[in-house]
């Protein structure tokens, strides 16, 4: 029987791959650099086509007021409604216009106060870090 060892080997080259120490060592690591790889290219690919809100204005109005969001990915495909948030109710907009880079909506019937500009997307309700003051 064989002994394949390194240290058997007359060159220092595995018997069994052909490869020396190095190469093997890279060899054996090559698929974890390529699953690696393709993680972050496919989180920047999805990363690339996620709603993202740049700017809310004004970022003060009374109730039936148009706002603007602005931003990226934010047409009909991507975001589903808008909306004023407090810390526990999604008060629902209607959309007046959207597009890809802006959203227009009404303010909706909520009481004065400070609200997080969100935005639905994929089911799930995105807090952007914009506040609107409704006045009254």
């Amino acid at each position: 029987m064989r002994n394949y060892s390194l240290a058997h080997s007359k060159f220092g080259v595995d018997a069994r791959t052909g490869l020396t120490p190095q190469r093997s060592r890279l060899h054996r690591s090559i698929p974890l650099w390529f699953l690696m790889l393709v993680i972050l290219l496919a989180t920047g690919v999805v990363a690339q086509n996620s709603p993202h809100v740049a700017a809310v204005a004004p970022d003060t109005g009374k109730v039936n007021d148009d706002v603007t969001i602005t931003g990226e990915n934010l047409g009909k495909d991507g975001v589903a409604a808008a909306y004023l948030s407090d810390d526990t109710t999604d008060f629902k907009a209607m959309i007046v216009d959207q597009a890809a880079d802006k959203i227009v909506m009404k303010v909706p019937q909520v009481k004065a106060g400070r609200y997080n500009v969100s935005i639905l997307v994929a089911g799930k309700i995105i807090i952007s870090p914009f506040r609107f003051t409704v006045a009254e």
